[in-house]
């Protein structure tokens, strides 16, 4: 199969690394591990569930993005996927702040939009604004623990990864109605190539049914 036929049967996937939901959900997995490390007992339900259901959100949305290339429904599906584990990631979140009598932020709060606007690449960096915002809710004689900064910052990640599958997800749908699976591509690259071995037929026997031209006479 020559190379347009090929990316027309599977256009560009794999490109996971650059996807800004991927991106987020790193950083929030890397940051539930440090965060279960730090109050959760290891031998907890909650630390075992909590370790599991990042990586898993994690691990989908490579998934969906390498099955992109064969199968647009297994993409979707995938990606729904790692929604629904941020989702399960979420719920323990809230269940921490409740179980330990601590506050859940409101999405208007400026904290979680100033962690936000941060853009906080690693682990390292959101450690770093966490303690940034415990000095200063200190400074101002707001009572706020270390530990409800850090679940409310990770309901926060959550808020944010889960905004972009929806919309991955959205755009994902209109791909699939305007290009198909796999299986609709594989018909229309061979409707292609038949429509193409019909009109290459033609032109030959069009070609044989043409009378010879006249031989040339010989003069003396």
């Amino acid at each position: 199969m020559s190379g347009g036929r090929a990316s027309l049967l599977r256009p560009p996937h794999g490109a996971y690394r650059h996807l800004k939901s991927f991106q987020v959900t790193r950083l929030l997995y890397d940051f539930t591990i440090r965060f279960c490390t730090h109050y959760l007992p290891p031998t907890s339900r909650t630390h075992d569930q909590m370790v599991q259901a990042a990586p898993s959100s994690l691990q989908n949305i490579a998934e969906s993005s390498t099955a992109s290339g064969t199968s647009k429904k297994m993409e979707i599906k995938l990606t729904n996927v790692a929604r629904a584990s941020l989702e399960e990631l979420r719920l323990d979140f809230e269940d921490f702040l409740r179980q330990h009598g601590l506050q859940m932020w409101p999405n208007n709060d400026p904290r979680r939009t100033d962690l936000i606007s941060r853009c906080c690449q690693t682990a390292e960096e959101l450690a770093a604004w966490l303690e940034q915002t415990y000095h200063a809710a200190q400074a101002a004689g707001q009572p706020v623990s270390r530990r409800e900064i850090a679940a409310n910052a990770a309901l926060t990640l959550i808020d944010v990864a889960a905004s972009l599958l929806v919309r991955q997800i959205a755009a994902q749908a209109r791909a699939f109605e305007k290009e198909g699976g796999f299986t609709e591509r594989l018909y229309h690259v061979i409707q292609q190539r038949r429509q193409q071995q019909k009109m290459h037929k033609n032109r030959h026997n069009g070609r044989q049914g043409q009378p010879a031209p006249p031989r040339p006479s010989n003069s003396s």
